[in-house]
């Protein structure tokens, strides 16, 4: 990229407010394991355990959340926002879109919360994701793997649209907005109308589920610097945030993927270290685990323990060959990549869809915290400098666990 282009990249990024500092959190979904709705309490007990996380790699005080309705209510905001507010924690809020044709319910319980808390909450928070895996879910391989009701771009958009409308003139119509979904939702170039409309892009990825792509953990490197790259090479310089990824601790194996406290430090070191943290902005999946459905345990800590169950401690050498890593990210999450030449296929990502409000914009049940899905691609797809019209899915397995409760 020349210098003049650069220049003005980064002066667009800084322009459409996006921050340049770069998150440390985690995703924390709606309710709790047994299906009960979490409260101010119980947020409270996750982000004072992230923030003090032994030999974490900076300090966790950001959180991902997939809705603004209290689990349970119709529209009352969610009491993790009191919890973050007394916490100092940053909120990532997030709109769940998928199944409803309204947000109406979303964006009130919004507005109430800005009226409710004022400056000490509008304060924290850092972005506005509309969506979560509404493309993946309404993609071949969504509806293939029974993973639920998704939106297509068109609707997307109408929310994105609703959501300025609706804090327009408020303190958060500078948050840049943004979507979450699979790295393969944003290289298919039928979704490239949603990309066009946001300042950042959220990508979800989880080289365990890439059957049939070697994902074995000393793979897994590879596998998810290969998908970041397609995600930069298709999003023409938007900031991209990691929204999920992770490794389970424990579970059956997957294709050559196993699941093991071993190899979760491992994907923690290859992945987290050397790749993103304090270089993008990343919310890990996940300090705890609320998906009782969900077979694989992805969580770092257990009861909330501040002593993870693995060191969480950054090696200084890697196993990962830089030559693999050929995208960074600048400290405003900018991506730096130029990404010729390589296969934009063959390392798909898995990712969470999951707590949210009611599916045709009526009360909020809240859900279970998000069940990593399994999305994928077919080698031999298009090459990263190019928009892909389709792309091709291998067969997965039906998606374990239930993503929305409504």
């Amino acid at each position: 990229m020349r210098a003049s282009a650069a220049l003005a990249a980064v002066a667009g990024v800084l322009a459409s407010g996006v921050s340049a500092e770069n998150y440390l959190g985690f995703n924390s979904g709606a309710t709790l394991a047994d299906r009960s709705a979490k409260f101010k309490a119980d947020w409270l007990q996750e982000f004072n355990t992230a923030q003090k996380l032994v030999n974490a790699p900076g300090k966790f005080n950001a959180v991902r959340l997939y809705t603004n309705i209290q689990a349970y209510s119709k529209d009352d905001p969610i009491q993790a926002f009191e919890a973050a507010i007394d916490t100092k924690t940053k909120i990532l809020l997030g709109v769940w879109t998928s199944g409803t044709d309204s947000i109406a319910n979303e964006l009130s319980a919004l507005k109430k919360a800005i009226t409710k808390y004022g400056k000490d909450f509008t304060d924290l928070v850092i972005g506005m994701s509309i969506g979560s895996e509404d493309l993946y879910r309404d993609s071949e391989t969504g509806m293939k793997n029974k993973a639920g009701v998704g939106a297509g771009p068109d609707v997307l958009l109408k929310f994105i649209n609703d959501y300025k409308k609706s804090v327009a003139g408020t303190a958060l119509a500078s948050v840049p907005v943004g979507h979450v979904d699979t790295w393969d939702a944003y290289v298919n170039g039928t979704n490239k109308k949603v990309v066009d409309a946001l300042d950042w892009v959220g990508v979800d990825e989880y080289p365990y589920y890439e059957s049939g792509k070697g994902n074995n953990i000393k793979n897994s490197g590879y596998l998810f610097d290969r998908a970041f790259d397609a995600v930069a090479a298709a999003v023409g310089g938007k900031p991209i945030w990691v929204t999920e990824t992770g490794w389970p601790s424990s579970g059956p194996k997957w294709d050559q993927a196993e699941a093991s406290v071993e190899n979760a430090k491992y994907y923690w070191n290859e992945i987290g270290c050397r790749k993103l943290f304090n270089k993008v902005p990343t919310f890990w999946y996940n300090l705890r685990d609320s998906n009782p459905d969900n077979e694989m345990q992805f969580q770092i800590t257990k009861d909330l323990s501040t002593k993870p169950l693995f060191d969480l401690t950054c090696p200084t050498k890697f196993d990962t060959p830089t030559t693999t890593a050929k995208s960074g990210a600048s400290s405003t999450g900018f991506s730096t990549a130029s990404a010729s030449g390589s296969s934009a296929t063959g390392s798909g990502s898995g990712s969470g869809s999951s707590s949210s409000a009611g599916s045709t914009g009526g009360s909020s049940s809240g859900t279970t915290e998000s069940s990593p899905s399994k999305s994928g691609v077919v080698e031999g797809g298009a090459s990263l400098g190019m928009s892909v019209s389709a792309v091709a899915v291998s067969g997965l397995a039906v998606v374990a666990g239930v993503f929305a409760l409504f």
